[in-house]
């Protein structure tokens, strides 16, 4: 038997994958400024991409708390 779908705590889920999430573009940030001369360009290039990808992540995620908050 399927267990209840329980959304009571996704909000909060959310709110932390988004501070995880943050924490990596900043993480990722200092590593490109520390490194800038040791890099090569592809690294670089893959690097911002990636950070590019994570905020499309946070938005989403701000998205799901607002759904989440307005089906309340």
């Amino acid at each position: 038997m399927a267990k209840p779908d329980d959304r009571s705590d996704n909000a909060e889920k959310l709110q932390n994958m988004i501070s995880n999430t943050e924490e990596n573009i900043r993480e990722s940030e200092a590593y490109l400024a520390a490194n800038a001369g040791e890099i090569s360009q592809e690294e670089r290039t893959n690097l911002e991409a990636k950070n590019q990808r994570r905020e499309e992540s946070i938005e989403g995620y701000r998205a799901e708390i607002k759904d989440e908050s307005s089906q309340a």
